[in-house]
C-alpha cells in the first residue's frame, strides 16, 4: 500500500512538473551551496520554477538519494557503482552531468604571515603526526566531501584523536579560523571566491594558502591553475538526476551545464566544464557600423 502511494505521488508530481516549470527540492553538498544559490537565483528569474535547497553533508546527500526522499543532487564526486546500483534497483538510471571544477582550499588567519603550506604536512597531521606551525586542521563536518577527499588522499578512514577538529558547516569553519591563529581550515573554494554578503567580512580575515604538491611548486587555487591541473586539491562537480521523468531536474541540469550556467561558473572563479562562447566583432564589422 505504501509503495502504491509513493508511485501515485511521484506520478502526480511528474504531471504537474515540466523541465522549466514546477517545484523541486535540490540536495546540495554543503560545501557547494554558494555557487548553487547563484545558479538557482538566475534560473528562477527566467522560468516559472521554484527550487528549494536542502544542504547536507556528502554522506547525508547520498543517503537521502538512496532512501528516495529526494531525487536531484549536487555532488563533488560521481556516484560509486554500489550507490548507482541501489538507485537502479528502483528502475531509475541516474543521469550524471559534470558542470564545473572546484577546489578544496586551505585557509589560515590573516595574523599568520606564512601563506604557503605543503600538502604533505597536512596529510601528516591527518596521520596524527603534529607539524610545526599547525595547531590543528579544521573541517566543516567529518562526513563532508572535503573530509572524504582529504581522508582518501591520506589513506585513512577516520580523523585521528588529536590535531583535527570539525564543526557542521563551512561558515563555522571559516569563522573559527578567522578568530584563531595557527589553525588551518579545509573548505570549499566557492565559499571564498564568491561569498555571500554576510560572509564577506569573515572571509576578509583569512588567507587562502598556496599548496605544494607533487610538482614541487607552491600553487594558489586560481582559476587558471585549477584549469591546467596544477593545483593538487581540485575536484569535479556534478548534478545527479534520479527523477526518472522529464522534470525540473532535467531542466536545471541543462541550464547549469549550458551557456548561462557556465558563464556563472566562470564569473564565480571556478572552472566551467565547457568554456562559454564569446561574441567577437571583427574589424570589418566594426568599421561598417562606424560608417553608418
Amino acid at each position: 500500500m505504501l509503495a502504491l502511494c509513493v508511485i501515485t505521488c511521484n506520478d502526480k508530481q511528474a504531471k504537474q512538473e515540466t523541465i522549466l516549470k514546477g517545484e523541486m527540492t535540490l540536495l546540495v553538498d554543503e560545501t557547494l551551496v554558494p555557487i548553487i544559490e547563484e545558479q538557482i537565483e538566475v534560473f528562477e528569474s527566467q522560468y516559472d520554477a521554484k527550487i528549494t535547497i536542502e544542504a547536507k553533508s556528502e554522506a547525508e546527500v547520498i543517503q537521502t538519494l538512496a532512501n528516495d526522499s529526494a531525487r536531484v543532487a549536487i555532488l563533488a564526486r560521481k556516484l560509486t557503482t554500489q550507490e548507482e546500483n541501489a538507485i537502479k534497483a528502483r528502475k531509475i538510471t541516474p543521469k550524471t552531468t559534470k558542470f564545473a571544477t572546484d577546489a578544496i582550499a586551505l585557509i589560515a588567519n590573516k595574523g599568520v604571515k606564512d601563506t604557503i603550506i605543503t600538502l604533505q604536512s597536512v596529510l601528516d597531521v591527518l596521520h596524527g603526526k603534529p607539524q610545526p606551525g599547525i595547531k590543528g586542521l579544521v573541517f566543516d563536518n567529518p562526513n563532508s566531501s572535503t573530509a572524504g577527499f582529504m581522508n582518501a588522499l591520506a589513506g585513512i578512514e577516520t580523523f585521528p584523536a588529536e590535531g583535527v577538529f570539525s564543526f557542521k558547516t563551512n561558515e563555522e569553519t571559516i569563522r573559527y579560523v578567522a578568530e584563531n591563529d595557527g589553525m588551518i581550515g579545509v573548505v570549499g573554494l566557492n565559499w571564498l571566491s564568491n561569498p555571500a554578503p554576510k560572509m564577506q567580512p569573515i572571509v576578509d580575515k583569512v588567507n587562502i594558502l598556496s599548496v605544494k604538491g607533487k610538482t614541487g611548486d607552491y600553487v594558489f587555487p586560481s582559476q587558471n591553475d585549477i584549469a591546467e591541473g596544477k593545483y593538487p586539491l581540485a575536484r569535479d562537480l556534478y548534478i545527479v538526476n534520479c527523477q526518472g521523468y522529464a522534470g525540473l531536474g532535467m531542466g536545471f541540469a541543462s541550464f547549469i551545464a549550458g551557456e548561462i550556467g557556465q558563464r556563472i561558473i566562470l564569473k564565480s572563479g571556478l572552472v566551467p566544464a565547457k568554456t562559454p562562447s564569446r561574441k567577437i566583432l571583427i574589424r570589418k564589422e566594426i568599421e561598417k557600423n562606424k560608417n553608418k
